[in-house]
């Protein structure tokens, strides 16, 4: 293994000087590594625990950068072997054929040795730089993923439920990082709205793409309530997260009058929408802007967060 993983890494590094082809084809391996380790999603996931971490604490130190990375890399871990694990399905969908894996881009060995150099690193950084807690949050939600939720997707339609705890568990480590308890109540508002935004993000993309995944033999939605009902109860979801968020303005997190009022506003814009899609033919289009709608009310939601915050700290 250590010379796999040795091999893994001579073979990604850019020397001082090389040629042209050489720099294309080590830009090819930067790119083939950050779809592995999906790369958008873990930075979201860092994001989401330095706003935990933020939340909890009076004055800011190394752990504002610590807790994040160390669950970053075990996020991109975690993607790595999930690769890995989808590799056969994902050879079966037009919109994930294309993966390093399926596609044959690299070799199974390669994702394996990924995961692992990804996970030692993360357990280390949170080991030595954060606290039990931390780590022992971090470890959970890779479990959560991989040997749960992942398995789970090929037996129910509703295995996105219990999975969306991978979304709201972020936050809690970098709350704990910061020396915040674990079961305060205020953290676990936060939490909660993760989770509740991530059952809508995921039934969106179905509506998009369930005969992609139908094709493949994962359990869909579609077919228990069909598209129109799934639909509606996609757009209750919506409705529910967005009020949930709201209400963060009134348990103690956002106490800058402007940020509750945007964030208020905000929220309000994405029901709207949400509603107005409904009358709506069920449309490619028409479900990617709705799909688009919520998850900018999310980024914006964590943006909110951070901003109000850090005003107060100043």
């Amino acid at each position: 293994m250590h010379s796999v993983i040795s091999e893994i890494l001579n073979e990604t590094k850019i020397p001082e000087t090389c040629s042209s082809n050489e720099l294309v084809h080590q830009m090819s391996i930067l790119r083939v590594i950050s779809e592995i380790i999906k790369l958008r999603i873990t930075v979201l996931v860092s994001f989401t625990t330095a706003l935990g971490y933020i939340l909890a604490v009076t004055n800011l130190d190394k752990a504002i950068i610590l807790a994040p990375l160390g669950i970053f890399l075990l996020a991109c871990g975690s993607a790595a072997l999930n690769h890995f694990q989808e590799r056969n399905i994902d050879g079966l969908m037009s919109r994930t054929s294309k993966r390093p894996l399926p596609a044959g881009s690299v070799k199974p060995s390669f994702v394996w040795s990924t995961a692992i150099i990804f996970f030692v690193a993360g357990g280390l950084v949170l080991y030595f730089g954060t606290n039990l807690n931390t780590l022992l949050i971090g470890l959970t939600t890779l479990i959560w993923y991989n040997a749960i939720y992942t398995p789970l997707k090929r037996k129910t339609a509703l295995a996105v439920i219990p999975g969306s705890l991978v979304g709201a568990l972020p936050p809690v480590a970098g709350w704990t990082a910061g020396g915040g308890y674990l079961f305060d109540f205020h953290i676990i508002y936060i939490a909660l709205y993760f989770f509740l935004w991530q059952i809508p993000h995921f039934w969106l993309l179905l509506i998009i793409y369930g005969k992609e995944y139908k094709k493949a033999g994962l359990p869909v939605l579609n077919d228990i309530f069909g598209l129109r009902v799934l639909r509606i109860i996609t757009s209750f979801w919506i409705v529910l997260a967005v009020l949930f968020a709201a209400g963060t303005s009134f348990v103690g997190f956002i106490m800058n009058d402007f940020i509750r009022y945007l964030l208020v506003f905000s929220g309000a814009t994405v029901i709207v929408l949400t509603m107005l899609n409904i009358k709506k033919d069920i449309t490619r289009k028409n479900t990617f802007r709705l799909f688009m709608a919520i998850n900018t009310f999310t980024l914006l939601y964590i943006l909110l967060l951070y901003i109000d915050k850090i005003i107060s700290l100043f």
